[in-house]
């Protein structure tokens, strides 16, 4: 993984830690939509994003965390990705997409102490390209309006698979 960004998990009884240090992108959004979906498959539904040492994310890794969170919302009435520590340009990212409303900002649950196991990139080309035609199909699909954003990038990437 390259050294300029890297996401770090944690897994108590019933949440799923994350934090992600530098920048997210399409290099860390496969790793992140595997992890998560093998803790929703075993019974998480809660997931807590830490943004703190995050500066900015691209529309991929948006749509990833707005995958993960749709999934959660197909799965469990009470499932929920909840983001904190969001610098004021995540959340206008988040916002300019709609993305606002599927997420949770605030969480009163205490970060777990103990180490944390590093998600790796996934350096197959293929694998990055499902993964983002998939985290911006999530990103229509959150808000019908982002449609118009990203219909080249949609069908860009539909031909390159």
């Amino acid at each position: 993984m390259n050294n300029q960004s890297h996401i770090l998990v944690h897994c108590t009884r019933d949440t799923a830690w994350i934090r992600v240090e530098g920048k997210g992108s399409f290099l860390t959004s496969s790793g992140l939509k595997e992890f998560a979906g093998v803790m929703m498959n075993r019974g998480l539904r809660k997931f807590v994003v830490d943004l703190q040492h995050f500066p900015v994310m691209d529309s991929t890794f948006m749509g990833t965390l707005a995958g993960i969170a749709l999934r959660l919302r197909e799965i469990c009435a009470d499932g929920a990705v909840h983001m904190v520590h969001l610098n004021d340009r995540n959340r206008e990212l988040l916002r300019g997409l709609g993305l606002d409303r599927l997420f949770n900002f605030d969480f009163d649950g205490i970060p777990p102490e103990e180490a944390e196991t590093r998600i790796e990139a996934d350096g197959n080309r293929a694998s990055n390209a499902r993964t983002m035609l998939e985290a911006h199909e999530a990103l229509v699909e959150a808000a019908p309006e982002n449609l118009a954003k990203f219909k080249d990038v949609l069908e860009y990437l539909k031909q390159d698979l």
